[in-house]
Order: structure tokens, then C-alpha cells, then sequence
């Protein structure tokens, strides 16, 4: 592993003075993993967001942080740090940046890979996709390089405690890249690695060694779907959706819990739950969205068209919100499949997944911009529209007081990434 240490001056557009303004970094509010603390993408409840901000006049913008090359992955946030994911291609690296969460100083990047990019990935896709885990004082990050999927644990400095080589992963009918995000579950890392070859699986490895604790088989069938665990019907599950089923695990062995014929071949969404029903939502080749039983009685209770192809579905207590590819908003009841509204926000295309906090749910499009929805079931209220730069693929994280965005700016060969902080800058009209 190589060690790049960069100090880089980050321009603030509202100078340090207001940076204090937005209180002290708390180590209880972190966001560990791809889609948060509870794997449901929801803030803790006592996470305080703004609702409007503008990246050009830097109204409630804490910082904005320039990053090397390019990646899909979100911030991990752990203490006084934020880790990230990316990748150069002109250098042919895959790296980890770690990042000050107060002042949005870029302190380390650590690169972890050289000169082992998978030849092709598809254009929508980046060489730093998955999203970090941490756990137990590790931090884990998986990699497709060197025609494998790759994982390292590393300390929260940068020392890299283990490496090992997951699989095999070379793809022969698409060569579309690698998607799946790790998860930490109590003492095992567990990593989907998905495609038409023999190596097709779920690997759970041993969070202290990098050692292979269980591998379930899974079919020969790219897929870009990150597993999930959650409570569902009382009982921990290991969720995943594709090769035209969903499918239960139990975490701690891999053991098959439940498997329904549903959903389509490729998926790229996660796994949502809400109560005792389990939905997911994609569309290669068949697009529709499906919820099923997840209490192992193998009943599909409704199914409907609506294609929500990269980003995942988000449940709130007995309701579902979907943003379809062709930028229209839905709410449905879990119970049933019932519409309670539906509303187009934007005619583009759309990456990353809604998030919730305060409730509101955030939905960033990828033209940049992103939207700022009630959390109603009830009805569409649509509460802000915020420009933030020209494109954004990474779904953005909340926690504490501030909302945290991957976006880019610019296009093609001028395109530069950006981590940015969006929180209140002062008390009172913060959300004007």
C-alpha cells in the first residue's frame, strides 16, 4: 500500500470564522456503512439537516473539498473522520482518502492498488464504487482489480492489517464493473460478488484475519446488488435480490433462510424492509418493483411496473417511497401495493437512493440537483430544490448537523469531484 499525504487548503465559502458555528463533532454520530447506522437509510433521529443550500454563494455550505479522480462510493463517518473511496484512472489506482469532519481538510490517501483496473466497466459505472464498512476500530473496503474482488482492513490511520482476495471476478458477457458495498456483522465482513463464472457467491470473511468463514454459491448471473441485514419478522437476515429471486440468509452461517421466485436478473438496488414485507425494485430486463413475505412463507404479495434501476426503494412505517428512472416520486402502501401519490420531479436520470432525515426525504438526480421531499404518505409536498453542482452518483449521507454530498462539477476531461458539507451556518434562517 502507497501513503500519499496531502494537505490540501480547502476553499471555504463562508471563511472558518462560521465553521464553529456548527458545533462539536459527536463520535456517537456515525454513519459506519452503505446506508447507515440501521442499513435503512434513515438519519438517527436527532440529525438536524438543512433544508436549502447554494453551492455558488456557499449559503449553508460548511465546505467543499476538491477529490482526487473519481468514484460512486459514499462517505463513511466515524468520529472526527471521514473516509472515501476513489480511483485515478490516468494513474490506474484505487485509494482511500481520509477526511477531517470538522474543516473538511483532506489528510491522508492511502492507495491501495496500481496498475490493476479491470480493462472495461460500463461508462455509468467507476472504479470506487462499493461504499466502505466500519466496525470495531477497522475500516474495511473492497476493490474489483486485478481481475478479483479484493478486501483490505485497515486502521483508522491507514495501516493495513489484512488483504485478501475474495474471488475470482472476471465477467465474460457484460463487462460492466463491480457495485456491491460490504457490511460488517458482528465478527464477519460479508461481501457479494456476483457473475457468470464459478466464483459467484456471498463470502462472509473473519473480521480480525481476512479469513473465509462460510461462502454461499450463488448463481452464475451478474449482478451489482450490495446484501443487506435487518430484523425482519424478529430474526436477523442477510438480504440480497437477483437472478430472478430474493433470498434470505442467516448471517452468522450462510445457512438459506428463505428464496422466492421474484424480481428480475440484474439488480442493482439493496434490499428494503418494513415490518414483516421485503421490496425491491429494478428492470434488466424485466423493470417492475416487488414486495414479498419475509417471514419465510414464500408469498409474493404485490408487484407493480415502476423501474427503479440503480437506486434502492425507502420504507418508512407501512409505506414505500420509489424515484423511478424517469424521475417520477411514488408512495405505496406495504401492505398492498395502493399508490398514495405520485409526482414527476425531474425529466433526467437518477443514481443515487432517497434518504431520509428530518423527516424529509433527500433525492439527488443526476443533473446535480437535489430535491427535498415531506415524508408523507399522505400526500407530495414538495419543500426545496437545491442545484449542487453538475452531476451526483453517490447517494448522500446525513448524521449530526450536516448533509454530506459527492458531487461533480464541470464535464468530461473538466469534471471535478467534490465532497461537500451542507449544515446550518447560522441559527435561526438556516433553512431560507
Amino acid at each position: 500500500m502507497e501513503r500519499i499525504t496531502q494537505h490540501f487548503a480547502v476553499p471555504l465559502f463562508i471563511g472558518l470564522s462560521t465553521i464553529g458555528l456548527a458545533g462539536p463533532v459527536a463520535a456517537q454520530d456515525d454513519w459506519p456503512n452503505w446506508r447507515g447506522p440501521e442499513g435503512n437509510n434513515h438519519a438517527p433521529e436527532a440529525t438536524i439537516t438543512p433544508l436549502r443550500w447554494d453551492l455558488e454563494t456557499g449559503h449553508n455550505v460548511l465546505w467543499k473539498t476538491p477529490i482526487p479522480g473519481r468514484g460512486h462510493s459514499s462517505p463513511v463517518i466515524v468520529g472526527d473522520s471521514i473516509y472515501l473511496t476513489t480511483a485515478e484512472a490516468d494513474k490506474e489506482t484505487q485509494s482511500v482518502l481520509k477526511i477531517d469532519r470538522q474543516s473538511g481538510r483532506l489528510i491522508d490517501q492511502w492507495v491501495l492498488h496500481r496498475g490493476t483496473l479491470p480493462d472495461r466497466i460500463h461508462r455509468n459505472n467507476s472504479y470506487a464504487s462499493p461504499t466502505p464498512a466500519f466496525a470495531g476500530g477497522q475500516l474495511f473496503v473492497t476493490f474489483h482489480t486485478d481481475d478479483a474482488i479484493i478486501a483490505t482492513a485497515m486502521t483508522p490511520n491507514g495501516r493495513e492489517l489484512w488483504r485478501t482476495r475474495v474471488c475470482d471476478f472476471q465477467p465474460s458477457a457484460f463487462q460492466f464493473g463491480y457495485g456491491a458495498s460490504p457490511l460488517v456483522e458482528d465478527d464477519l465482513v460479508i461481501i457479494a460478488a456476483e457473475y457468470d463464472g464459478p466464483d459467484s457467491g456471498l463470502y462472509a470473511l473473519d473480521t480480525r484475519t481476512g479469513k473465509k468463514v462460510w461462502k454461499v454459491k450463488r448463481p452464475s448471473n451478474l449482478n451489482f446488488a450490495s446484501p443487506i441485514v435487518g430484523t425482519i419478522a424478529g430474526q436477523r437476515q442477510l438480504l440480497i435480490a437477483g437472478a430472478d429471486m430474493i433470498s434470505s440468509y442467516d448471517p452468522a452461517s450462510g445457512r438459506k433462510l428463505w428464496s422466492i421466485e421474484s424480481s428480475t436478473e440484474a439488480i442493482c438496488a439493496t434490499v428494503v424492509w418494513d415490518g414483516r414485507r421485503v421490496l425491491v425494485s429494478g428492470g434488466n430486463p424485466v423493470a417492475g418493483t416487488w414486495c414479498v413475505s419475509g417471514d419465510g412463507n414464500q408469498v409474493r404479495l404485490w408487484e407493480n411496473r415502476v423501474m427503479c434501476y440503480e437506486q434502492s426503494l425507502l420504507t418508512i412505517a407501512n409505506h414505500v417511497f420509489a424515484v423511478a428512472d424517469n424521475g417520477v416520486a411514488y408512495c405505496w402502501r406495504t401492505v398492498d401495493g395502493k399508490e398514495t401519490w405520485r409526482k414527476r420531479l425531474f425529466a433526467g436520470s437518477i443514481s443515487a437512493s432517497p434518504l431520509l432525515a428530518n423527516n424529509r426525504l433527500y433525492i439527488a438526480s443526476q443533473d446535480g440537483t437535489i430535491y427535498v421531499v415531506a415524508a408523507l404518505p399522505e400526500r407530495f409536498d414538495l419543500l426545496a430544490e437545491n442545484k449542487t453542482g453538475d452531476s451526483i452518483f453517490a447517494t448522500p449521507v446525513a448524521i449530526g448537523d450536516r448533509l454530506y454530498i459527492r458531487c461533480g462539477v464541470g464535464y468530461g476531461e473538466e469534471r471535478q469531484e467534490y465532497l461537500v458539507a451542507a449544515g446550518r451556518v447560522t441559527r435561526g434562517n438556516s433553512d431560507r
